[in-house]
């Protein structure tokens, strides 16, 4: 104790030596680098005048000079809008497969019930949840695991896996079968009560852990708290049906009734055979990290049984080879990336230079891609689908299209376009067919994935 007591004094006294508050002289210097010439001034009246830097930033000399128009480009139809939700990895996880469905059938549209899936998406991961305060309640509340658990049991984010855990489990179901409520569509209100009751039932198995009760009777406990928070979600969402009669008009006006389906078979119904993690896998650009490598999220999953979060760390360009290889098949795919970076959400278009906050300001805002990251200035913050790129004369990619989830009155009609080179600073992450990978790429498949925890960056 008394050892540590003298290092953990030994390093505030470190600190207190190596700090330094501003001197006066640092204060005079600082002051008298900021000249008020005309131009400045001129700025500064602006600035203090309108809130909005980033319309006063807005890069002029680019505007009109990036087009909606792309040479390759996957047959989908309809946008959909996933409200004031943060359901966007789901909405692209079946925006993925809505192509494939219309075609199948002969629709002009067709859409999935997100509500259905968001309904036992929550469900399974207050489970988890409860499952992980369990297997952690010997551990101390200031451990970071702990910690890390009870500040957020759960949410609406995710990416490509929680769908793919879900969906044989639960099945899908169409749109009309169980429609969006007030509460799927804007979900804050209720998550926050789910999060309540989850941490208080979380704090009660800790004590009852603590008190001597065996695993049994804190499953026990868990099955009780469970059942309010199905209850929390059927009075919001609706209760999910076990069985359906799907009814639709095809292209040609002609009303079709299909057979009763539970939702498990309509699932095996509308999915290709060969969509699954054996065939489908996650490429990330993270420059943090070494290429070529797999890793692993741990217990980034929705379901107990299900898979963590795993991804293949490529190059940029490896990346974009494969992105376009599936574009030219006709197959659309999942993609996430730092979608608030340089979007001109008026026009719908995304580059690096869109906004020059630099000349604006007179500052030097500029980092790598790899910097960014690692201060957490950027991030994969949003899912879309991958649906179109335009080449130039030798079939390089110059600009590429995303299929979005806000509704058709944002961005162009509801898709965005983005630079090749915002890709590179702002994409990080799309799921595609291995067949697309080169041979490189597909030989680091068999690797043991490398273990990143819960809490990670990337994350």
């Amino acid at each position: 104790m008394k050892k540590h007591l003298f290092t953990g004094f030994l390093l505030c006294f470190s600190l207190a030596v190596s700090s330094q508050s501003i001197t006066e002289k640092e204060l005079q210097e600082i002051q008298s680098s900021f000249k008020e010439d005309p131009a400045t001034k001129a700025i500064q009246n602006v600035l203090t005048s309108n809130a909005n830097i980033t319309a006063n930033a807005l890069n002029n000399s680019l505007q009109g000079k990036i087009d909606h128009y792309f040479k390759y480009r996957v047959n989908v139809k309809g946008i959909t809008d996933q409200k004031s939700s943060g359901r966007c990895w789901m909405f692209t996880s079946m925006n993925v497969l809505r192509p494939s469905i219309i075609e199948k059938y002969n629709l002009s549209e067709f859409d999935f019930s997100h509500n259905y899936l968001y309904f036992w998406d929550i469900f399974e991961k207050s489970n988890l949840f409860l499952e992980n305060i369990i297997a952690t309640s010997k551990d101390s509340f200031d451990d970071r695991t702990v910690e890390y658990l009870f500040k957020s049991p759960v949410s609406d984010g995710g990416v490509w896996n929680l769908y793919y855990n879900l969906g044989p489990k639960y099945g899908v179901v169409p749109q009309e079968v169980m429609p969006e409520t007030a509460h799927s569509n804007n979900t804050r209100q209720m998550i926050n009560l789910v999060n309540e009751k989850l941490r208080r039932g979380g704090y009660n198995l800790r004590e009852q852990a603590a008190s001597g009760k065996k695993i049994q009777e804190l499953r026990n406990e868990k099955a009780t708290i469970l059942k309010d928070v199905y209850r929390i979600l059927v009075l919001c969402l609706g209760e999910p049906p076990k069985q359906f009669t799907w009814r639709y008009k095809d292209k040609n006006g002609s009303v079709k009734e299909l057979s009763s389906y539970t939702p498990q078979q309509f699932y095996k119904e509308i999915t290709p055979e060969d969509y699954s993690p054996s065939n489908y896998i996650m490429i990330m650009n993270d420059p943090t990290r070494e290429y070529y490598k797999l890793y692993e999220i741990q217990n980034y999953k929705n379901t107990i049984e299900g898979i963590n979060w795993i991804y293949l760390n490529l190059p940029n360009e490896d990346i974009k080879k494969a992105a376009l290889a599936s574009i030219k098949s006709n197959e659309p795919m999942y993609a996430s990336c730092d979608v608030g970076k340089q979007m001109n959400r008026e026009s719908g278009i995304l580059d690096p230079e869109m906004y020059d906050y630099e000349s604006l300001l007179g500052v030097n805002l500029s980092m790598d891609k790899k910097a960014r990251i690692l201060t957490r200035q950027s991030g994969s913050t949003h899912a879309m689908t991958l649906v179109g790129c335009d080449t130039d004369m030798s079939d390089q990619p110059i600009k590429w299209e995303f299929e979005n989830s806000w509704g058709a009155a944002s961005g162009n009609k509801g898709y965005l376009t983005f630079t090749d080179k915002w890709f590179s600073e702002y994409m990080f992450r799309i799921v595609v067919h291995k067949k697309y990978l080169d041979a490189k790429a597909q030989s680091c498949l068999t690797q043991k994935p490398i273990q990143l925890p819960m809490w990670d960056y990337m994350n």
